[in-house]
């Protein structure tokens, strides 16, 4: 790949990985959409380190929280260490059924909605889930109150709402399904509000992507030459991935914070609007 796919391939992922956009399948489509000569042996270093950058960007940008949950759980310290108990348990609990699943049948879904066709329509329908979900909900605000007003906190969480969150995050091994979306669109219903709901996507994310990223990475020494020319250019774009996704983050934390209502519309809009121009320029051979 050249230099400057490489830097695309870095700037989406690290935008789609934390916007409820799906950032595998914008990794299936575009190469498809723009016919890279993409060889999958090579790809997978990139895919890896990525993951790895956007796992630290959330560490960086969630690194509070994570402080608050060690303080709480090894030495029963901190401002709030009840609280921070059962919102780390809680973050556990909602782990566990993508472990499970992504060990289990990870490489067969892949393999059976690998297709960048797939991967397009499944754009539109993660758009469909994120709007349907922005109405299923009554809104928790007055409209002349505070956003968020009479939402649950993330400490009122139950043990299922929890696990709830924990199977949405499972549909997200079928590339164009947004692994932030299910998971935001999972804590919204189980009664968060948009801000709350994304923190708790992003601190669910952090484990997972972290585990799955070091697993991966001894791959790239089993490289010819540690992966060589191919190697630097991975870790390169690790780490513009993970400043782009630093910046998401913040970027998506605010908009959520000031936005209650229909926050979930513009992401809706553009997975349509992505899904369905991808996949009709697919089709079409265009």
């Amino acid at each position: 790949m050249s230099a400057i796919q490489v830097i695309l391939l870095a700037v989406i992922q690290g935008i789609t990985e934390l916007f409820p956009v799906s950032s595998l399948g914008h990794a299936v489509i575009i190469p498809a959409l723009f016919r890279w000569n993409v060889d999958e042996t090579a790809f997978l270093p990139f895919l890896v380190v990525m993951h790895l950058g956007t796992a630290i960007a959330l560490l960086a940008y969630f690194w509070r929280a994570w402080w608050d949950f060690a303080l709480a759980v090894l030495a029963n310290r901190g401002a709030q260490p009840a609280a921070a108990r059962r919102v780390f348990w809680r973050v556990v609990v909602a782990t566990i059924p993508a472990v499970i699943v992504g060990a289990v049948f990870e490489k067969l879904l892949r393999h059976i909605f690998a297709s960048a066709e797939i991967a397009a329509a499944f754009l539109v329908v993660n758009g469909l889930v994120l709007f349907v979900v922005e109405r299923l909900k009554r809104p928790t605000a007055d409209p002349h109150g505070a956003p968020g007003a009479g939402a649950r906190r993330l400490d009122e969480l139950s043990w299922g709402q929890a696990l709830f969150v924990g199977v949405c995050q499972c549909f997200a091994l079928i590339p164009g399904v947004s692994r932030s979306g299910m998971t935001m669109a999972g804590g919204f219903l189980s009664g968060l509000d948009h801000e709350d709901a994304a923190r708790f996507s992003f601190l669910t994310a952090t484990p997972i992507i972290l585990g799955a990223a070091v697993l991966e990475v001894p791959k790239l020494h089993k490289l010819p030459n540690g992966g060589g020319h191919l190697g630097s250019m991975a870790w390169g774009a690790g780490l513009i991935a993970g400043v782009v996704a630093y910046v998401s983050v913040w970027a998506l934390m605010h908009w959520f914070k000031r936005h209650e209502f229909k926050a979930f519309d513009p992401f809706a809009y553009y997975c349509w609007a992505a899904g369905a121009i991808s996949l009709a320029l697919l089709v079409l051979h265009v």
